[in-house]
């Protein structure tokens, strides 16, 4: 592929919002008080990332709160049980806005959080990979012939979904996260281990990282010792959430020369794209996206879990599906 530079001085500059920072945001007084309410409250808890982009071109503001994207970067309250919110709401407005948390507040936050039973099914214990019966941070081999690593400078999101599942990475809960520092114990233990296939870089979201840190943890993966790595696939979001990251980001043509050199070596590339609403694929920079990564020899397969009040219509699921595949995507 002849990459095309795709960068612009005017291109938009990557602007995340959280707790702290949203009400600088012209979408904020757009909210009704109790939606901001539940926002200051529930991402004490919970976290709360998004960006300009998502705001500016996802969300329908006329049907918040149940539009879609609205529904899935925001937290609501229902999210907690009716008398953690109550208690949590008196502390945190009792506080006022922008204070430092309390003690009180604090404990209460931890003991909800412990609560929600974060990373269930044992995956701190029953699915970490050991060298000489000494636990390696920041890998999961939960498959034969798979292993997940998750570097650490990709442990966060260009915008959180209110569905997650690894939300302990987010929230400094730090027992309980995921993360390593660099990838010499994955290509060590790789080695040892010709029965895997594939790599799944994870996170978080991997491509929140600049291209330079994420071609450190994928060029050693390349080496002929490990020729047994047919497939290495990366969980991102931001093929919805920062599709600038494939087209105008300043390295973004630098990233599309790491994907063709993973290609040229022989093996799969798989972006593991997470969609969960048509919405996400409509505006053009998402869709020149999909058309950059596919034509690296990288496949974009579009993946997303059913979510109440998101993507319960069909109709939504039709329209992603036919426009991935137009595209050159795999649903």
């Amino acid at each position: 592929m002849n990459i095309v530079p795709m960068r612009d001085a005017a291109a938009p500059k990557f602007q995340p919002y959280i707790r702290q920072t949203i009400s600088r945001a012209r979408q904020w007084e757009w909210l009704a008080p109790d939606l901001q309410e539940a926002v200051r409250v529930v991402s004490h808890v919970l976290p709360f990332r998004t960006n300009a982009y998502v705001m500016d071109q996802l969300i329908d503001w006329n049907n918040v709160p149940n539009d879609p994207i609205f529904r899935m970067t925001f937290p609501h309250r229902d999210m907690l049980a009716p008398d953690d919110y109550a208690q949590l709401r008196e502390l945190v407005l009792g506080q006022g806005q922008g204070q430092a948390p309390s003690a009180a507040l604090a404990a209460l936050v931890q003991r909800i959080r412990l609560r929600m039973n974060p990373h269930p099914a044992g995956q701190m214990t029953h699915n970490v990979p050991r060298v000489n019966d000494a636990p390696l941070k920041g890998m999961q081999h939960k498959y034969k012939e798979t292993v997940l690593f998750f570097p650490s400078a990709g442990q966060t999101c260009h915008a959180y979904c209110t569905f997650c599942f690894r939300w302990p990475q987010f929230v400094g809960m730090d027992d309980m996260k995921f993360d390593a520092a660099e990838s010499q114990q994955l290509v060590h233990y790789l080695r040892l281990h010709p029965e895997v296939t594939d790599v799944l870089i994870t996170g978080g979201d991997p491509l929140i990282m600049n291209t330079r840190a994420l071609a450190a943890v994928i060029e050693p993966l390349l080496v002929p010792e490990l020729a047994h790595i047919q497939n290495i696939r990366i969980g991102t979001k931001s093929v919805a959430y920062w599709p600038q990251r494939f087209v105008t980001d300043r390295d973004a043509d630098d990233l599309l020369r790491l994907f063709e050199k993973v290609v040229a070596s022989g093996r799969n590339l798989a972006v593991m794209g997470h969609y969960s609403h048509a919405v996400e694929l409509r505006p053009e920079i998402a869709q020149q996206a999909v058309k950059r990564i596919v034509g690296t020899g990288a496949t974009l397969r579009m993946q997303g879990p059913l979510i109440r009040h998101i993507n319960e219509d069909p109709r939504s699921w039709a329209e992603l599906w036919q426009t991935g595949v137009r595209l050159g995507a795999i649903p």
